[in-house]
């Protein structure tokens, strides 16, 4: 056991020691293990060990490889970038021709449709010309007059095509329409019937997919 350690003890200092020790024979007699630079005697059972210089000659410890440089196609890819929200849906603000009230809807160009004059505050024919002559109507109601006068020329008479006029909304007019129709819903989901909500609710999840395109 001596031997061995110190035979492995001259090896240590000759690499150190800048002596070059490339290969080194390991000899076994007699349950020892020795290790030197000189083969083994013939009586001995010998293996051989390469070993690599630990230094150069000269004692300088030698310079570290440069790192291989990696390519483009070897480089990590880029961080995935986060896809821009979708534009918010389009909206239109309208003010209703009848009495000038302001309300949102998907259609820019919504169908004309007929309103009563008084309504537009447009003065109509007087009394006297509507049931003062033999011919003319005896009531307003059409169904009393039972082919008396001219019930067709009062009822166009009376009304008029009118047209609501809309405008679109910008992305920003558009996201708040759309919070104030969701918090509008939401109270009514509160206050109904458990009956009266599956409309209500499917109302609500269409505008809450909607406001996922608003900031």
């Amino acid at each position: 056991m001596r031997c061995t350690v110190y035979a492995l003890a001259a090896l240590a200092f000759a690499a150190t020691s800048g002596v070059s020790a490339e290969t080194v024979y390991k000899c076994l007699a007699g349950g020892q293990t020795i290790y030197q630079q000189t083969p083994c005697a013939k009586s001995q059972r010998q293996e051989t060990l390469q070993l690599e210089d630990s230094a150069p000659a000269s004692g300088q410890v030698a310079p570290m490889p440069d790192a291989p440089r990696r390519d483009d196609a070897t480089s990590d890819p880029p961080p995935p970038q986060s896809q821009p929200l979708p534009p918010p849906p389009r909206m239109f603000g309208c003010i209703r021709a009848t009495d000038g009230k302001p309300y949102t809807s998907a259609d820019g160009n919504p169908q004309p449709y007929l309103a009563p004059l008084g309504v537009l505050g447009v003065a109509g024919g007087s009394l006297s010309d509507t049931y003062g002559n033999p011919n003319s109507a005896v009531a307003s109601a059409p169904e009393l007059n039972r082919g008396k006068g001219n019930v067709g020329a009062i009822a166009t008479s009376n009304y008029v095509w009118v047209q609501d006029q809309c405008r679109e909304l910008s992305p920003a007019e558009t996201c708040q329409a759309l919070r104030s129709e969701s918090e509008a819903t939401q109270r009514q989901i509160r206050n109904a019937f458990k009956s009266d909500r599956p409309p209500l609710d499917a109302k609500d999840a269409r505008l809450r997919s909607q406001l996922q395109s608003c900031p």
